[in-house]
Order: structure tokens, then C-alpha cells, then sequence
């Protein structure tokens, strides 16, 4: 399952960097230093961040610099806190992200990635199998259709390929998962990826992230057309809903 077509190419030890976020607490647990990395393959239709899908943009940050100004968040991490390293896609720069994260582990900061799985080559299976403590896995859809509809590409397994791999590293691993009105949220679908998921011993949660159009302005400045600008947000009886559905097949079930 290699993507290396996919892989950006960055000068070595230097990330391409679109925003930093050094007090954190929606992206794993405790309180995180996040850093959104610049560049995704995918073009999700409810994406909040799309001015992160570009591969060009984004600031060059040596390692050494992310490291320094993670240094003086961590009195801030606590027991359960550290560093995540979303985008984009992150493990589209798993080859400069191994130095970085093999100096968090040195120093004992636990480590974090937000990722589509769409890639699983030898620099990325190096970072999750030696230096990543959670993973944290998006799941656009069960289905290839609604998958290729969502995010614009092909699914071809990659998502279910990179649980797979995960599950086999007996390393903890958290999903998240979008809830759409219409489009993700039927009974049918949740039960699906419950089903799917249920003999998971990785998964410590599922979190269901209800639909919000907070982005919107973002499409809008980038001159892109936003093709859910008619889908509502979830009612709180939905979300109860998907929550009550999907209890059954996980440890915990979170809405973010």
C-alpha cells in the first residue's frame, strides 16, 4: 500500500507548516500542542480548514524550532497532554515528521496523529510503529460511493487497510467520524462501521464530530464553491441518536 506519489517533498528536517495551536483540547487527550500541517490529497466537501489542502503555502519550521517552542508548552501537557500534528494530511511529511517525533519521545511527550490514512508507505509505517502513541483515524464513509462523494478521490481500501495495520500494532487508536445530515448520519451507515470496527481491541473511542459550517468563509475567500451550503446542522435528537447507535460496538462513544 504504497502512495509515494502522494508524498511531499520537503527539504529533510523541515515541515511545511500551516498553523500552530499550543493550548489544544480537541485534538486527543489532555491539553495538546497542535501543529496543522500544510497539503491533503483530499478535497472534502465539509472541510473547515480548506485553505489547508493546497500543497503550496504553508511556512517552512526546522524541527528544531517546532521542538524548542514545544519545550516551553509542555509544563502545560500534564499527565495526559502533548503534542498532535494534524493538516491537511500529516503523513504526507512522515519522513521529516520521524526526527521530530523521535526527539518528543526522548524528551517524553506523548504523541499524537490526526490522519486520513490514505498512506501507509516505509516512512509512514516507521513513524506510527516506532514513535506514534495514538492515531487518530478519520473515517469519511462506509461506503466507496459515499467515500469518492465526500472527499473526491477513490477510497480502494486505504482507510480500512491503514486500521487494519494499526490494529495489528496493538497501539491505541481513536476514530472520528463526521456526522451529516442525509449523508453520514443513516442508521444504516452507523451501524455498518460498527459492525465493522467491533472486534477492534485498539479503539479506545469513537468521536462523532456534528456538522458545522464554520469553514464557509474560508471556501468562499478561496473562490471555491461549497456544495453543502444546504445541508443544515444536526438536531440534538440526531446526534442522541447516532451516540445511542454506536454504543454498542465501542468502548466509548464522545461527541467532539
Amino acid at each position: 500500500m504504497l502512495f509515494l506519489s502522494e508524498i511531499i517533498k520537503t527539504q529533510d528536517n523541515i515541515l511545511n507548516v500551516h498553523s500552530i495551536e499550543s493550548f489544544g483540547t480537541h485534538d486527543g487527550p489532555g491539553v495538546r500542542f497542535v501543529i496543522f500541517l500544510q497539503g491533503c490529497k483530499l478535497k472534502c466537501l465539509y472541510c473547515h480548514n480548506p485553505d489547508t489542502i493546497g500543497l503550496e503555502g504553508g511556512k517552512p519550521y526546522h524541527i528544531e524550532t517546532l521542538f524548542s517552542l514545544i519545550l516551553k508548552s509542555k509544563p502545560y501537557f500534564g499527565k495526559n497532554g502533548g503534542v498532535t500534528v494534524s493538516g491537511g494530511e500529516p503523513l504526507l511529511q512522515a519522513k521529516a515528521l520521524i526526527p521530530l517525533f523521535k526527539k518528543l519521545k526522548e524528551a517524553g511527550i506523548h504523541t499524537a496523529l490526526d490522519t486520513n490514512g490514505r498512506i501507509l508507505n516505509h516512512f509512514a509505517q516507521e513513524l506510527l510503529d516506532a514513535y506514534t502513541d495514538l492515531v487518530m483515524l478519520d473515517v469519511k464513509h462506509m461506503t466507496e460511493e459515499g467515500y469518492q462523494y465526500i472527499t473526491g478521490m477513490k477510497n480502494k481500501e486505504t482507510t480500512f487497510n491503514f486500521s487494519r495495520y494499526r490494529e495489528l500494532s496493538s497501539k491505541p487508536m481513536w476514530l472520528r467520524y463526521v456526522l451529516i445530515p442525509g449523508l453520514t448520519d443513516q442508521t444504516e451507515l452507523l451501524q455498518s462501521m460498527g459492525n465493522y470496527f467491533k472486534n477492534y481491541k485498539t479503539i479506545e473511542r469513537l468521536e462523532i464530530q456534528p456538522y458545522h459550517k464554520l469553514g464557509v468563509h474560508k471556501w468562499d475567500a478561496l473562490g471555491w464553491d461549497y456544495k453543502l451550503k444546504n445541508a443544515r446542522e444536526n438536531t440534538i435528537e440526531e446526534i442522541e441518536h447516532a451516540v445511542q447507535t454506536l454504543k454498542p460496538y465501542f468502548k466509548k462513544v464522545v461527541v467532539n
